[in-house]
């Protein structure tokens, strides 16, 4: 087709998507807005302590990467919070998976339906800044979520050359957003690199409501926000629009 994609995703949930996007026709550059670390545990909590514990939930699959790193069982339910992190989980070899197909709010949803807060506490594995206090929207219902941080998304300080060249010479007609904090991340680089301007016939593609208000100080020849919280939604989008 010749309509270059511009990825944002970090480079540990690029692969596939590079794949999906290239088999539908598309031509894809990088410029990935977070970067995922994954730091050993301290010292005087050489372990992950499951007692108690009665199922996992996973908002990312940057989560189960980084509880696998650390532990073994694989014996506990999952609760995902999408396909791609169930899928994440499965292969890493969860036998018992569930998936809400969305966002943290069809999460909670989909924890109330499975689970019983009176059989124990839910063990959230998680990056140290998360979108959305998934704890705070179930306290209420009795649910006690023990959060342990396990993994840090920094961001991005500039974008690659490529990018910029790709933005200033009209070839990139669409940038994927993910994230509230990729559409932030971005946001803040164009203005370091003075490209505000560059966008003016670039539509992006975003996963969610929250994600498009981060995009609405740049000059965008359109927002589209996908019908659902799932990559599969975003992309028919992306298919469906004219770019």
């Amino acid at each position: 087709m010749g309509k270059t994609i511009l990825n944002t995703r970090p480079e540990t949930d690029s692969g596939d998507l590079d794949t999906i996007l290239k088999q539908r026709g598309y031509d894809v550059c990088h410029a990935p807005m977070l970067s995922i670390d994954f730091p050993p545990l301290p010292a005087d909590q050489p372990t992950i302590n499951l007692d108690g514990v009665q199922a996992i939930i996973f908002t990312s699959a940057n989560g189960v990467r980084a509880f696998t790193r650390h532990s073994l069982h694989r014996g506990l339910p999952i609760l995902a919070v999408g396909d791609a992190t169930a899928k994440t989980a499965r292969a890493a070899g969860f036998a018992t998976v569930y998936s809400a197909n969305g966002d943290i709010h069809d999460l909670a949803g989909l924890i109330t339906r499975q689970i019983s807060p009176d059989d124990g506490v839910l063990y959230h594995p998680a990056a140290r800044k998360v979108a959305g206090d998934l704890g705070t929207m179930l306290a209420a219902k009795g649910y006690v979520i023990n959060r342990h941080t396990l993994y840090e998304a920094h961001a991005a300080t500039s974008l690659p050359q490529p990018v910029l060249d790709g933005l200033h010479g009209e070839t990139i007609r669409a940038v994927l957003f993910f994230s509230p904090r990729t559409a932030e991340t971005f946001v803040k680089l164009m203005e370091r690199h003075n490209t505000k301007g560059a966008l003016t016939n670039v539509t992006a593609f975003c996963l969610s409501p929250a994600v498009k208000d981060r995009l609405a100080s740049l000059a965008w020849h359109k927002i589209v926000v996908s019908a659902e919280p799932t990559q599969e939604s975003l992309l028919l989008e992306l298919d469906n629009a004219i770019i």
